[in-house]
């Protein structure tokens, strides 16, 4: 098999595995940024008490559509980051390969997962951004509300200039960790994994050696260890990713002052906002995301062993 092939495989596998990912868990992801960006000194915001309450008084005040507010962009963005991130890591962890005998190391795997991370943030800031923005409004918000997509970017371009669209894109370029630290962890524990059954049969590669639920297994216990530690940047980047007000002022200056804010009034805490639902969320999407990745995988290369 060629290795354009291959990565046209790879790509295609993570493009279909990012959109399973988002349909099946949207509700989750609207509350987890609501929650995110309400640090209890604004008032168009609803108060939420808990994931359960958030998720009912969406449906009650805003119906559906409340619940699937910015669903395009996220689909959008979802599909070509997990397209772009399998393709970039898959690349370098050819490149890092090349010419060599032995297993790529904790290391490699690490700098594979940080250069595909970094990449795919610069390529898709912006639409993160307006996915933000439409999930954030709600019956209280006072500006005029953006009608779509299109219109957001329209607006944002006419009322803040392009810059506005790469708002947050510090702690973005810093939640490549996240990727590093969640695929580092997702190729180990694979290692591991394999590595176990093939002391306890014979089998003629690891693809026939784990089924679906050791790949949800796998995919659950490395998001959990990447969340825990790279969440505070994600709230970061929400909260400074937010719309101005009607007369224009931002509520944050730039993410320095989120991080500084943030901690003035809310502690530690405020930089956890929001965790139960992300967890509920991602940890199950991302069960998903490589249960659908593995196995759309074996359905492309059903003869890659023989060619």
């Amino acid at each position: 098999m060629s290795l354009s092939q291959w990565q046209w495989e790879t790509a295609a596998a993570g493009a279909v595995a990012g959109f399973a990912t988002v349909a099946a868990m949207y509700p989750l992801d609207i509350v987890r940024t609501r929650f995110q960006v309400n640090d209890g000194r604004v008032t168009n915001f609803p108060a939420y008490k808990n994931t359960a309450h958030a998720i009912f008084t969406i449906t009650r005040l805003e119906g559906l559509k409340g619940l699937y507010a910015g669903f395009l962009p996220a689909v959008l963005g979802s599909t070509v980051s997990w397209g772009l991130y399998f393709f970039f890591y898959g690349r370098a962890k050819q490149r890092y390969s090349k010419n060599r005998e032995e297993k790529l190391s904790s290391g490699h795997h690490l700098a594979s997962a940080a250069e595909a991370g970094a990449l795919v943030s610069l390529c898709t800031n912006p639409i993160w951004l307006i996915k933000t923005r439409l999930q954030l409004q709600n019956p209280l918000h006072q500006s005029r509300r953006y009608s779509g997509i299109y219109d957001a970017l329209r607006t944002i371009l006419r009322e803040e200039g392009w810059t506005a669209l790469y708002k947050g894109l510090g702690p973005g370029l810093l939640m490549v960790s996240h990727g590093a630290i969640q695929f580092t962890a997702y190729e180990e524990l694979r290692r591991i994994m394999v590595d176990y059954k093939e002391k306890k049969q014979k089998s003629e590669g690891a693809s026939n050696l784990l089924n679906s639920f050791d790949y949800a297994l796998l995919g659950g216990s490395s998001k959990i260890a990447a969340i825990l530690i790279t969440y505070p940047f994600q709230v970061i980047r929400t909260r400074a990713q937010q719309r101005p007000s009607k007369e224009g002022i931002p509520r944050y200056m730039n993410s320095w002052h989120v991080v500084k804010e943030t901690a003035r009034f809310e502690g530690i805490r405020g930089f956890y906002k929001g965790i139960t639902p992300n967890l509920l969320k991602n940890v199950p999407a991302s069960s998903i995301t490589f249960i659908v990745y593995e196995n759309v995988l074996k359905l492309l290369r059903p003869k890659r062993r023989n060619d």
